[in-house]
């Protein structure tokens, strides 16, 4: 499993989390024992590059996406991609992360 959280810096676990996830600056990607694999920086549209933020994140591999606000549109495209969607309430990371894990 790969997991991708949009964030506004680059600090890792404890990275706070963007407020929505289209116009993060950054995505921080984890594995299921939230091990940091890489962070990458926006690069789709809502950034002034190209192609969509889900297909972004489905071409490094997410398989789940963690974030604080989503678009139904984003929601929808996510699903198509087979990237499941975890909306939660949480300022950093790690905090999303544990959240996520404990309510699985």
């Amino acid at each position: 499993m790969r997991i991708a959280i949009p964030t506004d810096d680059k600090k890792g676990l404890e990275g706070r989390i963007a407020e929505h996830f289209g116009k993060a600056n950054y995505y921080t990607f984890l594995d299921e024992n939230r091990e940091l694999i890489e962070i990458i920086d926006n690069t789709s549209e809502g950034k002034g590059g190209s192609g969509l933020p889900p297909e972004l994140i489905k071409n490094h591999g997410a398989t789940v996406l963690l974030c604080k606000v989503i678009g139904p549109k984003a929601i929808e495209l996510c699903k198509k991609l087979g990237i499941e969607v975890y909306i939660k309430q949480a300022e950093t990371v790690i905090e999303l992360f544990n959240l996520f894990k404990r309510e699985k």
